[in-house]
């Protein structure tokens, strides 16, 4: 009996080992998007008259290419030989960062590599606002601000400055979820302190505003 003791007890230590070699192996991995891809027969007028503010969500994933198709329309580059983006920034500093809160954890949308770059494991959508009426929406994305790409400035002018932007890119994200029949609503009501911890962010990096898509509530 003494003799077996020490063997279930190295047992249990290679089991053990075994097991945190292995949840710590499946680490976060970037997410390579498929090539965007928009219907260009899509009326603009229809979506300007489509747009609207959606409170209600139904639970469901949004397929790759159309988190891709939404992330582009949102912010992507249109103009491959400029770097330049489909909304808007002052003296083109392009400061604001898209990051995306899915079900399996947070990433920061890489326009340039059309890729999103793990941030935080895990369902971190619920920090992304006070409210819960979009716990079950599929994407939460949270407008951040890094100051310190802009120009020297009072931290208010800069603020003011990346809010324009931030609305700029909402609008975009607005008319696409019209075009696409999604469901959006554009957020301010976030514990923005909470939020940046677990987005690790720096200082410079302020949180601007956040916006909710996903599957309508009546979609099935």
């Amino acid at each position: 009996m003494k003799t077996r003791i020490p063997i279930v007890i190295a047992a249990c230590l290679v089991f053990s080992v075994c097991f945190l070699v292995s949840a710590f192996g499946q680490e976060m991995k970037p997410i390579q998007l498929p090539e965007p891809k928009l219907d260009p027969s899509k009326s603009l007028v229809q979506a300007l008259k489509d747009r609207k503010t959606s409170r209600e969500y139904s639970s469901g994933n949004l397929p790759q290419q159309t988190l891709s198709n939404l992330l582009w329309a949102a912010w992507g580059i249109n103009r491959a030989d400029s770097g330049k983006r489909t909304a808007p920034s002052a003296y083109n500093k392009q400061e604001i960062d898209l990051y995306v809160a899915l079900a399996d954890g947070a990433y920061r949308y890489d326009p340039k590599g059309n890729a999103l770059v793990p941030v935080a494991p895990g369902d971190l959508r619920m920090l992304t606002g006070t409210q819960s009426y979009f716990k079950d929406a599929a994407v939460n994305l949270v407008y951040v601000a890094d100051l310190a790409r802009m120009n020297e400035a009072e931290e208010s002018i800069k603020m003011l400055l990346a809010s324009a932007g931030t609305g700029f890119i909402a609008q975009n994200v607005y008319l696409f979820c019209a075009s696409e029949g999604l469901a959006t609503v554009f957020r301010a009501g976030i514990d923005k302190p909470k939020l940046g911890a677990a987005f690790k962010l720096r200082p410079e990096q302020k949180i601007t505003f956040a916006q909710t898509v996903g599957l309508p509530k009546s979609a099935k």
